[in-house]
């Protein structure tokens, strides 16, 4: 496996990741890990969660054979994202024990079947579920670790968005909206940190072959759909967003705030 860029200015910094046990989340705990970052990490996926600290540890011992920077074994805490005072208690819980940190992913999202409701068939059951966990907590995950950041004099925070509001999907009016807010939210915030040198920017996936989404999304028709619209013919993977990702939290990009970074294999869609 080629060995990932490495960017010095992550080195021991504490990072934390909402959704890391699959998909692009598990692909960030990695390349962060391996950047030599104390990645704390939250999900409800046990058994996924230990997969993707296991495949760190044996990751690990490549990157200290190349003379790679020392790694740390990601955390993790089991939280319900949707559980608002879940995830409050949790991430106080995180500051108190692991102090300040440096940069936040908030990557946790529900793109299965779940978010896949047209207007007719959204209930407000639905309605609520996909807020909470495609909106919500990235707001108030946030307003918990600012003030860290703020403390140790700045820090960098990542959202993960999607193209689906910009294509735009008709499946996902919900979602979409979501998506779309965190695009707002993003900028808006980034605009309201900037004096505290905290740098927030997000990232736009298009069509990712996660694991979930091979198993619930990606039948031969829609890869066929998504080959007929974007540029790169071939399956973007989780690790095509991480790398992005990971650069936008390093010092590299210490001139970037209120950006949205799109990933998408150069879907045709309006501007």
């Amino acid at each position: 496996m080629t060995a990932p860029a490495l960017y010095p200015s992550l080195h021991g910094k504490t990072v934390l990741i909402s959704g890391g046990a699959e998909g692009i989340g598990a692909a960030t705990v990695e390349l962060f890990a391996l950047q030599g970052s104390q990645v704390i990490f939250l999900d409800i996926a046990r058994e996924a969660a230990q997969r993707t600290i296991d495949k760190v540890v044996i990751r690990s011992k490549e990157a200290t054979s190349r003379g790679g920077p020392t790694v740390k074994t990601p955390i993790f805490y089991f939280c319900d994202l949707s559980n608002l005072p879940e995830l409050q208690a949790t991430a106080s819980n995180i500051l108190n024990k692991h102090g300040p940190v440096n940069v936040l992913i908030n990557n946790a999202a529900a793109t299965g079947r779940g978010a896949r409701l047209d207007t007719d068939n959204v209930t407000p059951d639905a309605w609520d579920f996909n807020v909470n966990t495609n909106l919500r907590h990235v707001f108030f995950l946030s307003q918990v670790v600012i003030p860290s950041m703020r403390e140790i004099g700045g820090g960098s925070i990542v959202n993960l968005g999607s193209i689906t509001w910009r294509i735009p999907s008709s499946d996902t009016p919900v979602y979409a909206a979501c998506k779309a807010a965190i695009m707002g939210l993003t900028r808006s915030q980034s605009k309201e940190f900037g004096g505290s040198n905290i740098r927030i920017n997000s990232v736009m996936p298009g069509a990712i072959a996660t694991e979930r989404q091979k198993a619930e999304v990606l039948t031969p028709e829609y890869r066929a759909e998504v080959f007929q619209n974007q540029s790169l013919q071939r399956d973007l993977v989780p690790n095509d967003i991480a790398k992005v990702i990971v650069f936008l939290a390093s010092d590299e990009a210490s001139g970037v705030t209120g950006s949205s970074y799109v990933v998408d294999g150069g879907w045709v869609s309006d501007p």
